[in-house]
């Protein structure tokens, strides 16, 4: 007996051609663009309060700040999807992927049409590198692939929405706060064991960066850790 979907009734993946684990690199690219978001976040957040910016740079750092928001929360939609090997995921993700390259293209292009920004190869290579990952992502989780084998659990009674993004953002301002706080501290310790120099505040700046990478993976851990807990306890089998 078989689902709507066409997975097996009792939840296991179909028979037939094995995973070689590339259809894992979606969750991987995803939890990446996660995490830099996060650091986007937590590095230009300040800018925006800076009235010496330009018209054209104020409302580029606002809706990048706006994006990364959206990139968190329905990155970690996904994940909770993914970690319960969802036969949603993949169409899913392919949304989440095809909503990315939009922004990516309309972000390009405003850089392009903007006259206080300065093109750069480097961007540009970024840009495409982006957008080349992400149309990688979509093809390993196509119709037919072998993601059927990974994400072949049947269609389940997910938590609310808005639960997911409640608990997600309790997770983040949680992991965020205790990890940035233990960053910091272990940061000061490195540098005082170590007897990092502090010229011009450089023992200081080291404790500062240590504190930033422990918000930002507490963040995305936090968040992660929360959204996995509701969809654990809240997923019952579609009747």
């Amino acid at each position: 007996m078989t689902s709507n979907s066409g997975t097996p009734g009792n939840g296991q993946a179909p028979a037939g051609r094995g995973d070689s684990g590339l259809s894992y690199v979606p969750v991987g690219w995803l939890i990446f663009v996660m995490a830099w978001s996060v650091y986007g976040l937590a590095s230009a957040w300040w800018l925006v309060g800076d009235s010496s910016l330009p018209d054209s740079v104020f409302y580029f750092l606002s809706g990048g700040l706006v994006a990364n928001v959206i990139t968190i929360l329905w990155g970690l939609y996904l994940l909770g999807l993914a970690f319960g090997r969802s036969a949603r995921f993949p169409r899913h993700f392919t949304m989440w992927q095809v909503a990315t390259i939009i922004w990516v293209l309309a972000r390009q292009a405003y850089v392009l049409a903007a006259p206080d920004f300065v093109v750069s190869a480097r961007g540009l290579a970024i840009a495409g590198a982006e957008i080349a990952v992400g149309v990688l992502c979509i093809y390993l989780l196509r119709r037919g692939s072998s993601a059927e084998t990974v994400y072949a659990k049947p269609r389940t009674e997910a938590p609310p929405v808005f639960v997911s993004i409640v608990a997600a953002l309790l997770g983040i301002i949680l992991g965020a706060a205790i990890s940035a706080v233990a960053g910091f501290f272990a940061g000061s310790v490195i540098a005082d064991v170590s007897d990092m120099g502090c010229f011009e505040g450089a023992c200081g700046y080291f404790a500062a960066f240590i504190g930033l990478a422990g918000l930002v993976a507490g963040a995305i851990g936090g968040g992660i850790v929360a959204v996995w807990l509701v969809h654990r306890r809240k997923s019952q089998p579609v009747a």
